[in-house]
C-alpha cells in the first residue's frame, strides 16, 4: 500500500469519525470511487487506533478526572460525583452496541454496504439530526444525564452498525432529543467512542494476532499517525464551532450527498 493511498484513507477516517456524517459510509464510498482494494485488517485497526488516541489526548483532563473519581471509590458507583457518574453513564451507553455488534459480527450484511442503502441512511439520519437540533432546546449538560438517558443514547448507537447512519451523528441526535446542549452532546458522543473503538480494536487486534500476518506493520504505524492528526484537528475545530453555531452545515452536506447517492450510480 502506497503512502498516498494510506494518507487518503487516514484523512477520510479522521475527518469523518467524529463529524456527524458517517465514517463507515465514507470509507466504503471512497474505496469504491477510487477503486481501492481492501486495505486489510491491520490498516483498518490502525486507522481507528489513531482516532482513539486523538480522543484520549484532547479530553485527557476529563478522562483523568473520571478515572480518578472511579478509583477513589474503588470502582463503586457514586452518583453524587459527576466524574464518577460519567464513567458509568459511558459504560452503560456502550453496552447495547457492544452486544449487538458482537452478535452481528459474522452475520451476512454485505447488502447494507450498497451505495443506495448508504445514501438513504445518510439522508434520513441527516434530516433527523436537523429535527433534533432545530426543535429541541439546549438546557441540559452531561452532569444532568441519568442512566435512562445513557441507555437511550446507547440504543441509538446500535443503529450506527448500518453504514451511512454515523455513530457520532446518531448519538448526538439522541442527546439533542434529550435537550442536551450541542457542545455537551458532541462531547458525550466523542467520549462514548472510546470504549466502542477500543473494544472493536481489541477484537480485531486479537484476530490479527491469531492470523500472524504482520506484514503491514510499518504502514499501520504511519496510518495511526495520519489518522491521529486528522482526528485531533476535527475534534478541536468541531468543539470550537459548536460553541457558536449549529449542526446545519453537516445536515446540508448529508442531504446533498444522500440525494446524489440515491439518484446517481456509483
Amino acid at each position: 500500500m502506497g503512502m498516498i493511498h494510506l494518507a487518503l484513507l487516514a484523512a477520510v477516517q479522521g475527518l469523518t469519525e467524529f463529524l456527524p456524517v458517517s465514517s463507515s459510509g465514507h470509507l466504503i464510498l471512497f474505496s469504491k470511487v477510487m477503486n481501492f482494494e481492501d486495505e486489510g485488517l491491520m490498516i483498518d485497526v490502525a486507522l481507528h487506533i489513531g482516532s482513539l488516541f486523538a480522543v484520549l489526548i484532547y479530553f485527557r483532563k476529563e478522562i483523568f478526572s473520571m478515572l480518578a473519581a472511579v478509583f477513589k471509590t474503588k470502582l463503586k458507583p457514586d452518583l453524587k460525583s459527576a466524574d464518577n457518574k460519567l464513567f458509568y453513564l459511558l459504560l452503560i451507553a456502550s453496552l447495547p452496541a457492544v452486544l449487538v455488534g458482537f452478535y452481528l459480527r459474522n452475520a451476512g450484511m454485505e447488502f447494507l454496504r450498497n451505495p443506495k442503502v448508504i445514501g438513504f441512511n445518510i439522508l434520513f439520519y441527516g434530516l433527523l439530526l436537523y429535527a433534533a437540533d432545530r426543535f429541541f432546546k439546549s438546557r441540559r449538560d452531561m452532569k444532568s444525564m441519568g442512566f435512562k438517558d445513557a441507555i437511550l443514547v446507547g440504543l441509538a448507537q446500535c443503529l450506527a452498525l448500518v453504514p451511512g447512519t454515523s455513530r457520532s451523528g446518531i448519538t448526538i441526535t439522541m442527546a439533542r432529543f434529550l435537550n442536551i446542549s450541542r457542545v455537551e452532546a458532541a462531547k458525550f458522543s466523542m467520549l462514548l467512542s472510546m470504549p466502542v473503538i477500543a473494544g472493536a480494536g481489541a477484537l480485531e487486534g486479537y484476530r490479527l494476532w491469531i492470523s500472524g500476518n504482520f506484514s503491514d506493520m510499518v504502514p499501520a504505524l504511519c496510518g495511526i499517525l495520519f489518522s491521529f492528526v486528522a482526528s485531533y484537528a476535527v475534534i478541536y475545530l468541531m468543539m470550537k464551532w459548536l460553541k457558536h453555531y449549529s449542526f446545519l452545515p453537516f445536515v446540508i452536506y448529508r442531504v446533498i450527498l444522500g440525494l446524489c447517492l440515491l439518484f446517481c450510480v456509483i
